[in-house]
């Protein structure tokens, strides 16, 4: 069969997942059930794949499943944890005397905290942390969900202290030994080069988050409102990706988003505190919840619960997500003992049905187990009722139920097509056998296309490590085959990976279920293909600039595409005050009239 056909096919569960997930804009529940029968139709006999290795791997999908569960319960009942105990009401004030502009609040809360969380935890960590702690300040479900999802890009690559880095690279690339002695000194290099690729995309990120927000959940629906505080939106860029490149290029990929986040999450508060580059009309805000549309909301509930003794101190409110941050931190740092220790109870299922699958999972290593630790630590330091507590954890099981049908065929579908390379009909797996196709057509205009693959990769199996794991080496022989410096290439497929979070479908479930909002996964994913589509262009013009430079010269295709990205955004920046100001024509009669 031909590589185009094999493309073809491979292309045929991610086009069930476009047509009705996003398309017919079915719920997960629905969509994900039908992507699975054509995935497991295509292995059983297309690549004639063994029924016991079909099994397994839906077997497996099922492990998977099961702990992203862990994580979204443990994320829930941490957040109602806060709200019975009266510390998100404490919390919601807090970023009120930081200012109560909605735009500003999403970019510290969900751009800055969520890529400190990304790069101690990662694993969707920042959307199970971020999202609810939005939802709890009283943006639409829908809203924080976006938001968190938008984020998921830049710190991503370095996310679990460099995971999709030294884990997803280094095990892709060391499948061929005859490439170099000395792997992680290539991977720390291929990082330095990441970083630089993240900074040039990321810096539109928290606009992007913003502008979003605005658009499709603001009175106006308009993106102009977003667009007023681009200055504090790169300058809120900047603060974090400009340590973060630093210390990529310096200390190498365990500690940029981290390092970054923290840093950027310091200098912008500061800075916020003293009124820098803030927008001078007044503070942007939802309308009254009563005005919110259907779609936008979910099944949990942020009520506004007082602390027993009427008030509660911000230090004492924010001790949990610092606890959180800090154990996240600990028990990921490779000096410490405490990794070890976490990591030493591993439950297993090897070759299961007689395949060479083998799931496994480590209890105490998961971020749902430090949530959870951490909700019990603030029934005593919050000084909680039990019936209180009772109810958290009762409403926080039921939050968690509503995910399980959409995870139990996401997670097995994925895990299906990517076990597909040990058919009898002698194809590689499904990813590869699709990249192949990808190639056949790219020839030098390859770096513009590894950014996406490397998207794909982590929109199938949910993660920038397995992404990374499936395609770096294919990346890196591209690079080669096409004369170029082949440790951009897999730059790209880091970058592109990274990016593709934003539309991952498992992360957009889990995140969506952690505020309740099932059903409306198309919805979300619809949302953020724009910024992910811009995310993985950019990127990969500059990579292609990069790459044929030396032999193109800097005016080559990519150069072009590049800048005129760039003077596209500047352009929507520099007119923004015109069409502002036509808004505020239009709805200063109303204002007057009311």
């Amino acid at each position: 069969m031909s590589t185009g056909m094999l493309a073809i096919l491979s292309l045929l569960p991610i086009l069930a997942v476009a047509i009705f997930l996003v398309g017919l804009r079915w719920p997960a529940s629905k969509a994900m059930p039908l992507s699975y029968l054509v995935a497991l139709a295509l292995a059983l006999f297309v690549w004639k794949v063994p029924g016991s290795t079909v099994a397994a791997a839906s077997v497996n999908g099922l492990v998977v499943a099961g702990t992203l569960l862990y994580i979204i319960f443990g994320a829930i009942l941490l957040l109602n944890t806060l709200q019975e105990s009266g510390g998100i009401r404490t919390i919601r004030q807090g970023f009120t005397d930081i200012s109560q502009d909605r735009r500003i609040q999403v970019i510290i809360i969900a751009w800055l905290f969520g890529s400190f969380i990304e790069g101690a935890s990662g694993f969707g960590t920042p959307a199970a942390v971020a999202v609810p702690l939005l939802v709890g300040l009283g943006f639409p479900a829908m809203a924080a969900v976006v938001a968190g999802m938008v984020i998921q890009s830049t710190p991503v690559s370095f996310g679990a202290v460099g995971t999709p880095m030294l884990v997803g690279v280094q095990t892709g690339l060391s499948a061929d030994a005859s490439i170099t002695n000395n792997f992680l000194a290539l991977v720390t290099d291929i990082a330095g080069k990441v970083a630089i690729l993240h900074m040039i995309s990321g810096t539109l990120v928290p606009l992007f988050v913003v502008a979003l927000m605005t658009r499709f959940f603001g009175k106006n629906k308009s993106f102009t409102e977003g667009i007023k505080v681009w200055k504090f939106a790169l300058f809120a860029a900047f603060a974090m990706t400009v340590p973060y490149v630093i210390v990529a290029n310096v200390l190498g990929p365990e500690f940029p988003s981290m390092v970054g986040g923290l840093v950027g999450l310091a200098i912008v508060v500061f800075a916020a505190k003293k009124g820098f580059l803030m927008p001078k009309e007044e503070a942007w805000d939802f309308e009254e919840k009563s005005k919110w549309d259907p779609e936008w909301t979910g099944k949990l509930e942020i009520q506004d619960i007082a602390h027993k003794s009427g008030n509660m101190s911000m230090v004492r409110a924010w001790a949990p997500y610092i606890l959180v941050g800090v154990f996240l931190v600990l028990s990921r740092l490779k000096t410490l003992p405490i990794l070890g220790w976490l990591q030493s109870w591993t439950v297993k299922f090897e070759n299961i049905f007689g395949s060479a699958i083998t799931a496994s999972f480590q209890p105490l290593y998961l971020p749902g187990t430090i949530f959870i630790l951490v909700s019990i630590i603030t029934f005593f330091i919050h000084g909680m009722g039990g019936s209180a507590y009772k109810n958290a954890w009762a409403q926080s099981g039921k939050t968690a139920l509503a995910a399980s049908t959409a995870l139990i065929f996401t997670v097995p579908m994925v895990q299906v097509f990517i076990n597909t390379g040990s058919g009898e009909a002698g194809f590689k797996s499904m990813p590869i056998e699709l990249a192949n196709g990808a190639a056949a057509l790219a020839g030098d205009f390859w770096p513009f296309f590894a950014t996406f693959i490397g998207g794909l990769g982590a929109f199938i199996a949910g993660s920038n490590t397995v992404s990374n794991m499936m395609f770096a080496l294919f990346q890196f022989n591209v690079g080669t085959q096409i004369g170029v410096d082949a440790t951009w290439i897999v730059a790209l497929q880091a970058v592109g990976g990274a990016a593709g979070n934003m539309i991952c479908v498992h992360n957009v479930v889990a995140a969506s279920a952690v505020v309740g909002l099932v059903g409306k996964e198309g919805a979300v994913i619809r949302k953020t293909l724009f910024p992910f589509a811009y995310y993985a262009l950019l990127a990969g013009s500059v990579g292609y600039s990069i790459v044929w430079y030396s032999q193109k010269g800097i005016f080559n295709i990519g150069s072009f595409v590049a800048l005129g990205i760039a003077i596209a955004a500047i352009y929507i920046i520099a007119t923004n005050r015109k069409r502002a100001n036509l808004l505020l024509s239009h709805t200063a009669p109303l204002k007057s009239a009311k």
